[in-house]
């Protein structure tokens, strides 16, 4: 081993796969002086032990771009290194032993079509063709990928870490990293050890590739990684006589998985409670370890395993296997910098997809490092989105005990998490519980997402159909449109921006034209070179010196990120403040005489007009009264000193019961969006969306000066628009949209919906979603024949390209 050196340009700190598939694409992109440091020996965390499955469709996208990508890899990978790398498309087959199922993974291939993935649903006849050692008595319905298949997961790695050897990159194994320095707020350098041998790199890049310690090393430079390893089980038979080369197969009713491999059948799991790992953390000398057999927590799989494949029963077990893997909250991987600190990348916490992601991810990050933004849309990896109370250990260790689970379980719409709830609350919490609230999480926050009646249930009943709170949205939905809802919207996230040059600050971020009065409401976006949408806001203008900017409470770690990162010698002060003040959103044509009955103050369109916001008297209390609308009603988002909130609420629900105010949740704020075409970040508008095409020219203020992805807007607007964001309506009632379903147009699948849900005032599914337009008009795109493909059927789509419901907005000025 060559002594290592003392400065690097990057220092990948991990030898699993993850992190040899770093080292290659950053080695690819021509940075050669790149050290890669792994504690023992490559791959001997997780990766020596993964199973090596490789699916190509992923639950969107650009995820299902990643997976693709390391498939094709993979392949070529053999050639380029001369390391076997056991890569075999032989196929995978899903089957589905109940109707909510078939109807999920039916979605999945009308997905997959949409993805130009090879797919096709088959029958259970087709699958016992394939599959002969099936038993298929129960299967009612299964799909069939046959460019998906397997591979040898540490050679995978080896093959990495010798193609970015061979471009230079160096690697170091037996070499600990025990300090990560920073100066000015970045990365600095590395401090390592070597049995008695200590050293230091000097570098300005890390990239922590540390699988189950990532969390812990991370701690060390105060960066938030939430991930805690769980143990995963599986088994391998011994030889089998004749069985020959078979497609992977996945039975998720019943938690498992099966792979052929060189004659032998492994049985491997996904249980619906894990056993987290690595409580007081993970052993000095852990290398290639496995831990203790428990062969009663894997029993209930086997028993399904041998009904399911009965030759099981009598083949002999070569190996039965226990070992860690790391899980996240959300059950998605983390990429990308790390907002409390610039330089700080990570590529960790792969919930067991670690083989088939980290080629892509490899890619995709290395790609994001070179250019300092990321290739295409990558926010649901995205590091940001971790929230810091997130990296709790008790937190991690009850949530991924069901995460786990969560791979193989019914992906059903609104499924929420049943573990680690209850952290981050409203202050009204419990008044909304005692009248029927039932909760929803979104970064630990607990929302209402739907109010029961009396004596109903408060509880989801899951389903791929209307499911049971179908009929308490109708009615919430239609009190917001006829007469007044209340929304409890606390979890938006709150950012104060001031100081002498908070103004110029924010012209330089924002899209929109931001030196306004004080008191007024600014919609914007915040904008990277190419024109996509990084922050969908709005922002007060409450002085001449301060700002208030209101975010969805997902993205607020990257929209605080997104500003502290573009701070340049400005003298400006950014403040996160959402935990000081409640939201209550006081929406529909009889919001004014309601908020009227308890504040003097003046609320008509000449004393309060749209989009201004203002202090004023309530009950007993104050508030910031923000005249705006997510709804598309009149209406005032109230926002509320924390310890005032309580009181508040009970005056305004005091004065609106003779006026039927009713509760209102999140799941028909959702809904009344849609029926507008108002946009969801992360969902209908991302950092890969130009503004233009996502249809929000009208809050881009090019005359203003120059901004981040000005000149991305006006080279749009000279060479006209690729694709726009079009609203749908299903003709039929019935039918449900939630998202990915695939957009048909004059019979071809051009797109996916890119978010759903039912608009009760329009009677019907709405969705929204891009449609290719390159060199045509308006009409030319409404002119077509629309359907939606949902489970491989298609339903027949109105189409438009101005909001559904009060095109005009005359409503929210009533």
């Amino acid at each position: 081993m060559s002594s290592l050196p003392a400065k690097a340009r990057a220092v990948i700190i991990g030898g699993g796969v993850s992190g040899c598939s770093v080292a290659y694409h950053l080695a690819k992109l021509g940075w050669t002086d790149i050290v890669l440091l792994e504690r023992k020996q490559l791959t001997s965390g997780t990766t020596w032990h993964a199973a090596g499955l490789i699916g190509q469709l992923r639950a969107s996208q650009n995820m299902t771009r990643l997976a693709k990508y390391s498939a094709d890899l993979y392949v070529k990978l053999e050639a380029e290194t001369e390391v076997a790398t056991g890569m075999r498309q032989v196929g995978s087959i899903t089957v589905a032993l109940t109707e909510e199922r078939k109807h999920e993974i039916y979605r999945q291939a009308s997905l997959a079509r949409a993805f130009d993935v090879d797919v096709r649903e088959i029958s259970p006849r087709e699958v016992k063709e394939m599959y002969p050692h099936l038993n298929i008595s129960d299967v009612v319905g299964a799909v069939h990928l046959p460019l998906d298949g397997q591979c040898d997961p540490a050679n995978i790695a080896m093959a990495l870490a010798k193609g970015a050897r061979q471009r230079g990159a160096k690697i170091f194994e037996n070499v600990k990293v025990t300090d990560i320095h920073k100066k000015n707020g970045r990365v600095s350098g590395v401090s390592w050890a070597k049995g008695d041998e200590q050293g230091t790199i000097e570098t300005d890049v890390v990239i922590n590739c540390a699988g189950m310690w990532a969390r812990d090393l991370a701690s060390m430079s105060g960066v938030t990684v939430p991930l805690h390893a769980c143990e995963h089980f599986y088994l391998v038979t011994e030889a089998i006589e004749g069985l020959g080369r078979l497609p992977v197969l996945r039975v998720p009713d019943e938690c498992a998985y099966y792979k052929e491999d060189a004659g032998k059948m492994m049985l491997g799991a996904f249980e619906p409670v894990a056993k987290p790992w690595g409580m007081n953390g993970i052993s000095e000398d852990f290398c290639f370890d496995q831990l203790p057999e428990d062969f009663e927590h894997f029993e209930p799989i086997l028993e399904m395993g041998v009904n399911r494949m009965p030759m099981l029963g009598t083949a002999g077990i070569h190996t039965f296997f226990n070992g860690p893997e790391s899980f996240t909250p959300d059950d998605r991987y983390y990429l990308g910098e790390a907002p409390e600190l610039g330089g700080y990348w990570v590529a960790a916490g792969y919930n067991s997809i670690g083989i088939v992601s980290s080629g892509g991810a490899g890619m995709a990050l290395a790609q994001w490092i070179h250019d300092g933004e990321a290739p295409f849309d990558l926010w649901e990896v995205d590091i940001r989105r971790a929230q810091p109370f997130q990296k709790n250990r008790r937190y991690l260790k009850e949530r991924v005990s069901e995460t786990l689970g969560l791979l193989y379980a019914d992906h059903f719409p609104y499924r929420q998490m049943a573990t680690s709830r209850n952290i981050r609350r409203s202050p009204i919490h419990e008044h909304l519980k005692a009248r029927g609230a039932v909760f929803g999480e979104v970064a630990g926050w607990e929302r209402a997402n739907w109010f029961a009646n009396d004596g109903q249930e408060r509880e989801y009943r899951y389903s791929w159909k209307r499911q049971n709170w179908f009929d308490n949205q109708r009615a919430e939905h239609l009190a917001v449109r006829n007469g007044v809802g209340l929304f409890d919207m606390t979890s938006f996230g709150k950012i104060r921006v001031e100081g002498r040059d908070a103004l110029a600050f924010l012209q330089r971020l924002c899209a929109n034209q931001l030196d306004v009065e004080p008191g007024r409401i600014v919609y914007t976006q915040m904008l990277n070179n190419r024109g996509g949408i990084e922050s969908d806001l709005t922002i007060t203008r409450l002085s001449e010196t301060a700002f208030f900017a209101v975010v969805p409470g997902a993205t607020l770690q990257r929209d605080l990120a997104w500003m502290r990162k573009h701070v340049r010698d400005e003298f400006v002060v950014i403040t996160d403040v959402t935990a000081a003040e409640s939201v209550l959103c006081l929406m529909g044509p009889k919001s004014r005489d309601v908020i009227e009955r308890i504040s003097p103050n003046d609320f008509s369109n000449a004393g309060h007009p749209f989009g201004t916001a203002r202090e004023i008297e309530i009950g007993m209390g104050l508030a910031r009264a923000h005249r705006v609308t997510y709804v598309g009603e009149l209406g005032w988002e109230l926002y509320v000193s924390s310890d005032q909130t309580a009181h508040v609420f009970e005056a305004l629900e005091e004065a609106g019961q003779e006026l039927g105010l009713k509760l209102c949740g999140l799941h028909t704020l959702d809904s009344c969006r849609i029926e507008k075409a108002f946009r969801h970040f992360g969902h209908d508008i991302t950092d890969e969306d130009h503004v233009l095409e996502a249809g929000l020219g009208f809050a881009v203020k090019t005359p203003k000066g120059d901004f981040i992805g000005r000149d991305a807007v006006l080279q749009k607007k000279e060479n006209g628009l690729d694709r726009r964001l079009v609203q749908f309506r299903l003709a039929d009632p019935e039918p449900l949209l939630f998202h990915n379903e695939a957009i048909v147009r004059d019979g071809e699948i051009v797109g996916t919906i890119t978010s759903g849900n039912y608009g009760h005032h329009l009677g019907g599914a709405i969705g929204l979603g891009y449609v290719a337009c390159k060199g045509e008009s308006a009409e030319q795109v409404l002119a077509s024949n629309y359907e939606i493909e949902i489970a491989g059927e298609r339903v027949k789509a109105v189409a438009s390209l101005t909001p559904m419901y009060d095109p005009k907005a005359e409503r929210v000025r009533m």
